[in-house]
């Protein structure tokens, strides 16, 4: 988009200020405070607008929400311009689509520092800012911490068992009313509550009441959450001095059109989003009319009496209180995390009036008055060319130059945690440029889910051959899918054919060789197989562009040099890890490790102390890091520091029962010490670990030796 198009929505703000004056007072209030407006933005992770009862009342009772929503105006065509969490957000906040700020998707995107977000603006007001987010999607890591004295990612309350992921509504609103108690007016602050995203699992009494529907279950305990909220502004002379923005970030599928959650289509159940705002003194009432995500950031403005930023691209929603219409334009819309992370081909489309185009390899029309839920595909009886060329344009308009340096390759830790959250994930080394029909996602999503059925059969219902035979045959139907060769090799290595799982890996590979989730996860493999040159050879025959960002690809090469007795190249490349990610504890734990090895080969003095600091290193940044304790643990226990050695061999048994190795050095510190009952009872249960059958002829006569010296008295 360049400074012509800065110049050109300057001059529209001031032609607006200028010959519009009546504008800003469509939208008027009949008592307007004398201080300024405080603002909430509070937006629901995952929700359908049809699940809060104030838009249907047919699923979910939602009276803490219907309370707000009936002092309010209420939106009843309100979109989302993407199907995912971070880019939706992104959407409101910097008040642009993904075309502008280039945030297309979850996993490899970071909102650059370069744009100006609501609370930045605010805060140039003199609001203090606070924002309170429930899932790792939101980290600070992606950018949209910008402008927030408090940025509250602290995800240190459970849901499911995992702390770092996500917590629940209830938290995240009593820490945002802990923010409230100390901040003074006027404040800008936005809650975000992830838990009607899947895994759907609402606590009690709601997962009971809702056990059929758990969707709806989770719905039920937001509301239940807010009351909270809502009341203690009531009760703190509040919600007569703060404007309200009640939305959805998106949908959710539930199953319709084939797709389980969201994320893949941009149908109306993944894009229809809820919307209402209250502002103090203001007429309720219902409006009719297309509106966006990025029409908040304009009409926040406008109702708190602040200067619009010349680079918004959406409307301000103040007329729609005398009937007028919005703005008219067209909204744009796209999903393309399978584009992204599968190689699909891309989703886009626009809503222009009651039509609704979706621009595919297999294009769709639909006429959303009289079809809102899509059923009837009009594109072969209607011309599409009009739409396309709509299409065209829209993207022209709103594009910056400057949007695809927001793609970033997010690190590890990251990838590992929004996959487990339920993110599809892959970092494709090379993006496709032309589609046909067999690429298009209505025409492979059924294999994604076929593959994903595979997996449960083994996880859930141990039919460990069953999954194999649907893998099979979505393998032989389409060759080109990584996550099925992916899901294959997990389901043969949990029968213990581990050969047979690279075997498949690699075969995915030769198909698919710009998937890094397939090359990632073969050197695991391989690893695990201790194939050490099969690891160097198949590293140095890849390249991606993410070798720069992941450090674990080069501890494990590392490992596989120093497992040949080449510890120059491990050095070099667990050094390199370190330069990635200097907080990464495996790097130090594999330079302890190589720093050790070098130490046995050569008595240099200096390699054991560098190996002493880098175990050292690695608890200091994971406290509960079994093997660097194991790594410590065997320091001592050549210093001859015996005492520090079992005390360090101990916490590495202690965190981690099945690290077996640790579980022999304890044994052998314990005897060298004279403790030979505790030695012989760690010394027996190596013997009878996974770990022993790799033991030579030569290690396990020396384990009888050590054995049999326990015994003596």
């Amino acid at each position: 988009m360049g400074k012509n198009c800065f110049k050109f929505l300057t001059f529209v703000v001031v032609f607006m200020i200028l010959f519009l004056p009546e504008a800003a007072a469509l939208w008027s209030r009949d008592k307007v405070p004398e201080n300024k407006l405080n603002l909430l933005l509070i937006t629901i992770d995952t929700l359908r607008a049809d699940r809060l009862s104030c838009y249907s009342k047919e699923y979910v009772q939602t009276p803490a929400i219907d309370s707000l929503a009936a002092k309010s105006t209420l939106f009843t065509r309100a979109f989302a311009h993407t199907s995912t969490t971070l880019p939706s957000h992104t959407n409101i906040l910097l008040g642009t689509t993904p075309l502008y700020h280039g945030v297309h998707d979850n996993l490899n995107f970071k909102v650059r520092d370069e744009y100006l977000t609501l609370a930045e603006h605010l805060k140039q007001e003199g609001y203090s800012t606070g924002a309170f987010v429930g899932a790792f999607p939101l980290d600070s890591i992606y950018g949209l911490s910008q402008g927030f004295d408090t940025y509250d990612d602290k995800y240190d309350s459970t849901v499911a068992g995992d702390p770092s992921k996500e917590r629940r509504a209830e938290i995240v609103v009593d820490k945002a009313l802990e923010y409230l108690n100390v901040s003074s007016s006027p404040w800008f602050l936005w809650i975000h509550c992830y838990d009607p995203h899947d895994p759907y699992e609402p606590p009690e009494p709601f997962k009971t009441k809702y056990s059929s529907q758990p969707y709806d279950g989770e719905v039920a305990y937001v509301d239940f959450a807010l009351k909270k909220l809502i009341q203690y502004l009531k009760n703190n002379g509040l919600f007569e001095n703060t404007v309200i923005v009640f939305t959805g970030d998106h949908g959710e599928s539930l199953g319709e059109h084939g797709e389980k959650t969201h994320s893949f289509f941009a149908y109306n159940s993944t894009i229809w989003i809820p919307l209402f705002i209250y502002v103090p003194g203001m007429k309720p009432q219902i409006v009719d009319q297309n509106v966006s995500h990025i029409d908040l950031f304009p009409t926040i403005c406008d109702t708190l009496e602040i200067t619009q930023p010349p680079f918004l691209q959406g409307s301000s929603l103040i007329p729609t209180n005398k009937k007028e219409k919005v703005g008219g334009q067209t909204i744009y819309f796209e999903s393309l995390l399978p584009y992204y992370n599968m190689g699909w081909a891309p989703i886009r489309g626009i809503i222009q009036d009651k039509n609704k185009f979706i621009d595919s390899p297999i294009p769709e029309l639909y006429d959303l008055e009289k079809d809102f839920n899509e059923t009837r595909n009009l594109s072969k009886e209607k011309g599409l060319g009009v739409y396309q060329k709509q299409l065209d344009q829209i993207i022209q308009k709103q594009e910056s130059m400057e949007s695809i340096e927001a793609k970033q390759e997010v690190n590890r830790e990251a990838l590992d945690k929004l996959k487990s959250l339920g993110y599809v994930g892959d970092s494709l080394g090379e993006q496709k440029r032309s589609f046909s029909a067999d690429d298009d996602v209505k025409a492979l999503l059924h294999y994604y889910y076929k593959s994903e059925e595979a997996l449960n059969l083994l996880q859930k219902e141990g039919k460990a051959n069953e999954g194999i035979k649907l893998l099979r045959e979505v393998i032989t139907e389409n060759n080109r899918l990584p996550f099925a060769y992916s899901n294959l090799a997990i389901i043969y290595k949990s029968q213990g054919r581990l050969n047979d799982a690279i075997q498949v890996l690699k075969v995915g590979i030769d198909f698919i060789p710009e998937s890094f989730d397939l090359f990632s996860s073969l050197l695991e493999y391989l690893f695990e197989a201790n194939q050490w040159n099969d690891i160097i050879t198949v590293f140095t025959r890849m390249s991606f562009d993410r070798f720069e960002f992941d450090p674990f690809v080069w501890n494990i090469v590392g490992r596989a040099y120093m497992n040949i007795g080449d510890f120059e190249k491990a050095l070099e490349s667990c050094e390199k890890a370190v330069s990635i990610d200097e907080k990464f504890p495996l790097s130090f734990n594999n330079l302890g490790l190589i720093h050790f090895n070098i130490y046995n080969f050569s008595t240099n003095p200096q390699a054991f102390q560098k190996s002493f600091l880098n175990y050292k290193k690695a608890v200091e940044l994971d406290s509960n890091n079994s093997v660097a304790y194991n790594g410590l643990g065997l320091v001592y226990m050549y210093e001859k520091k015996f005492d520090k050695a079992i005390q360090n061999l101990e916490k590495a048994v202690r965190l981690q029962p099945d690290l077996d190795n640790a579980v022999y050095n304890l044994g052998l510190a314990l005897l060298k010490n004279g403790d030979k009952i505790k030695a012989l009872l760690y010394l027996n249960r190596f013997k009878i670990s996974p770990s022993y059958k790799y033991f030579s002829s030569d290690e396990k006569e020396y384990l009888e030796t050590l054995i049999l010296q326990c015994k003596e008295k």
